[in-house]
């Protein structure tokens, strides 16, 4: 009748499952009606390659061992580091299924491992801090440990002997590993938030609401791509969505329940940490359409700008479309990096944000859980 119970446990034997199924009837005996509550009958299964890799198991754990301490050897050995913050390597196998009384019965195996490691650079009474993670599907597919290594003692050491700048009005760039401040959009394209109105783009349905030069997927079909499987949290078929075409709003996404609320399909982004809570709304693989010039080509053509290399604070806010957060990056004067920035904060409007958007690199790297390539925004106020 409408009215929904849900209940969970981690002990198959019969008892417990009866257990299990006697709460969450008697919990959706005690619950409203809702003539959203409904189960997809969407039988569909989208075919993605290479989600699993039996050889992760197989790799002997001494390997693995080995592998996180000579990551974090390699990336002491440039003499400006001086300490580490640990370096790890991790994996997961999973096995998912998903059944309902409209005749639904799908499984998937799914895998992953990682590998990455933190150095602090010090010089004098200066210190920071870099580090690189890397995570893929298949064990064959983890970047070489020099590469790594190379990179988080690249980042320590690049942000030594910042400069302070005045307060002023600059260009932006966004490098590649900042650019999750975006996820503001994906938060503001929730079909719940938007059926409640929390979301500074309700109204902007197939319009223009920032540069042509924006264009953003949510794509859950790629093969052996994290975050992509053949179907989403409740069953519904995974597909490829475009969420910005061209800086014009084309899509929201939605589970079953606010899908059905909302008058349209699922999208298939029913998202689940787990069997213990309940479907949310939620992306798979996130990816930015690439623009045509190089990232050094982005910088020679920058007058006066800051490099976005580290970002802290909570991103575009889905509500209002404010944003502000603390920034370390490169400051660049007629075309070339001059000194390192630490310290300052950028601030702005998303739609005033995106709009600035004029400059779109080719440098993505699809391996990237958020990918994007390097992009300016041409004027933003930086204190």
């Amino acid at each position: 009748e409408g009215k929904m119970g849900f209940s969970h446990c981690n002990d198959l034997s019969n008892k417990s499952l009866e257990e299990t199924i006697a709460k969450a009837i008697s919990f959706a005996r005690l619950s409203s009606p809702d003539e959203n509550n409904v189960l997809t009958g969407d039988k569909g299964f989208t075919q993605v390659a290479d989600l699993y890799d039996p050889g992760i198991i197989s790799e002997p754990m001494d390997k693995k061992i080995k592998m996180a301490l000579e990551l974090e050897k390699l990336a002491m050995k440039d003499p400006g580091i001086t300490k580490s913050s640990g370096a790890g390597y991790g994996e997961s196998e999973s096995e998912i299924f998903i059944a309902n009384s409209n005749g639904l019965l799908k499984s998937t195996k799914l895998s992953a491992c990682f590998a990455g490691v933190s150095v602090v650079a010090e010089k004098g009474d200066q210190k920071n801090t870099g580090g690189e993670y890397c995570s893929r599907v298949y064990f064959s597919d983890l970047p070489p440990l020099e590469a790594i290594a190379a990179t988080a003692s690249k980042r320590a050491l690049e942000l030594l002997d910042p400069v302070m700048i005045k307060t002023q009005k600059a260009a932006v760039i966004i490098d590649p590993d900042v650019s999750r401040f975006l996820g503001g959009i994906l938060s503001a394209v929730n079909g719940e938030r938007v059926l409640q109105g929390a979301s500074f783009l309700k109204d902007q349905m197939n319009k223009q609401f920032a540069s042509p030069m924006l264009t953003i997927f949510d794509d859950g079909t790629l093969p052996r791509s994290p975050g992509s499987a053949p179907f989403d949290g409740e069953g519904v078929p995974t597909m490829k969505n475009t969420i910005v075409e061209k800086g014009v709003l084309r899509s929201f996404i939605y589970n079953t329940r606010a899908a059905k609320r909302a008058g349209v399909k699922s999208t298939g982004n029913a998202s689940r940490g787990d069997f213990s809570s309940l479907p949310g709304i939620g992306t798979h693989k996130v990816y930015l359409a690439k623009g045509d010039n190089s990232r050094n080509e982005i910088i020679a053509a920058t007058a006066k700008g800051l490099l976005v290399l580290e970002l802290t604070g909570y991103g575009i806010d889905p509500v209002t479309g404010n944003f502000s957060g603390g920034a370390s990056g490169l400051w660049i004067e007629k075309g070339e990096i001059i000194h390192p920035v630490k310290g300052v904060t950028i601030a702005g409007n998303a739609f005033n944000i995106l709009n600035a958007i004029d400059m779109m690199g080719n440098d993505i790297d699809m391996k990237q859980n958020f990918a994007a390539p390097t992009f300016r925004i041409s004027d933003m106020q930086i204190g």
